[in-house]
């Protein structure tokens, strides 16, 4: 396995779907990573040899923001929406969704776990 940005990315695999492993890179950017570097995109990682990953390693460094920096950067900003209060912050602190999504049937993968609430009893005479 080759080790780049942290991550164990597959070395079974394409040069640019091993690349997605990692955070912060999708398929546009492995490509240009690898445009950029010099590698051809339809060669498997364990045929890269140690120059190509270092020159890998070199651009996604210098270029971009990956990882723990990125993830960082992401909370902060987070963070920044929930503290100036605004409409996204708010939606942040209660875990609705923040984009316009309807909530009254959906949206249980921001809401959490169903909570049933029981009826009222009626009054017996």
């Amino acid at each position: 396995m080759a080790r780049i940005a942290g991550v164990d990315i597959p070395k079974n695999k394409r040069g640019v779907i091993s690349l997605t492993y990692i955070y912060g890179i999708g398929k546009s950017n492995a490509r240009k990573i690898l445009e950029t570097a010099g590698v051809d995109p339809d060669l498997k990682v364990d045929e890269w040899d140690d120059q190509q990953v270092t020159k890998i390693r070199n651009v996604i460094n210098d270029e971009f923001k990956v990882e723990g920096s990125l993830r960082s950067e992401v909370q902060m900003n987070i963070k920044r929406l929930m503290d100036i209060g605004c409409y996204r912050g708010i939606r942040h602190r209660i875990g609705l969704p923040l984009r316009g999504q309807k909530t009254k049937n959906n949206a249980r993968t921001r809401k959490g776990k169903k909570k049933t609430v029981a009826n009222k009893k009626k009054a017996t005479k």
